[in-house]
């Protein structure tokens, strides 16, 4: 008879542990219920932190990148302005007063291209950061810079692509204009247009780079996530069915349970 009671305590604690599951949707309660499964869904956890926080990385630097792309194709636009000013500056129709407004908006041009290289990222920091620039970690072996220095891009040979505008617009509006400086001008305005094409490509590559690792980021949280789900979460289907049978067997032992309990001494004699 003990035995019996014992066994029906065991089936009401499993139709306990059932109820449990379905109502909270977690398969275990606690790490006993499976070592194992326990260990993998806490190696899961950390796993799913840590791509949380490369994301994040991978995110900000795809923005750095937008940002960059979108000032540098802003600046080429000037330059080429900058470049068909100085060409008509120095055609024979113009005079010395149109020379001189070609000069301020020259002027205009380069501060703007100066405010350009020194805005700011989201992070309220430079984009284009001064000295070295700025290596992001993106995953355990992939970390670089997503956007070059402003060194690296807004100067040439030394000379800043701003003071190269600012030349240009000095030596138009000097009277007469002095064309071998305007001349050098010129070359060194297609050499920026150049390099900034340049420094663009690098940037879009980076932010090709980083596309890819953020696929790949997304597709790696997929299957962490169907792992741990498979490992954590109840089947709601089978879970409901074994509760079934287990109240089913519960109450079909404890019905004959009752009826043995209520034969008397009498019945076992006769």
């Amino acid at each position: 008879m003990s035995q019996e009671v014992t066994r029906q305590s065991r089936i009401a604690t499993q139709i306990a542990t059932k109820q449990e599951q379905i109502s909270s949707g977690k398969r275990m309660q606690r790490a006993s219920d499976d070592p194992f499964a326990s260990s993998r869904i806490a190696e899961i956890g950390r796993l799913q932190s840590n791509d949380s926080a490369r994301n994040r990385n991978i995110s900000l630097g795809i923005s750095f990148t937008g940002q960059a792309d979108g000032l540098l194709g802003s600046m080429s636009t000037l330059l080429e302005r900058a470049q068909e000013l100085i060409l008509s500056a120095v055609s024979d129709t113009n005079s010395q007063s149109g020379r001189n407004t070609i000069a301020t908006e020259l002027a205009v041009l380069a501060n703007d291209m100066r405010a350009m290289s020194e805005a700011n990222s989201v992070t309220g920091e430079k984009l284009f950061p001064e000295g070295s620039p700025n290596a992001i970690r993106f995953d355990d072996e992939v970390a670089f810079a997503p956007v070059p220095s402003a060194q690296s891009i807004f100067n040439i040979n030394g000379t800043s692509i701003t003071d190269i505008i600012l030349d240009a617009a000095s030596a138009i509006e000097a009277d007469p204009y002095d064309a071998p400086l305007v001349g050098l001008s010129l070359t060194a305005i297609g050499r920026a247009i150049e390099h900034i094409a340049d420094n663009r490509a690098t940037i879009g590559a980076n932010a090709a780079r980083l596309e890819r690792l953020q696929e790949f980021s997304a597709q790696r949280a997929i299957e962490l996530s169907v792992e741990r789900s498979n490992l954590e979460d109840t089947d709601l289907s089978s879970a409901i069915m074994e509760l079934n049978v287990l109240s089913v067997t519960l109450e079909a032992a404890q019905g004959v349970f009752s009826k043995i309990n209520r034969r008397t001494l009498l019945d076992f004699l006769l």
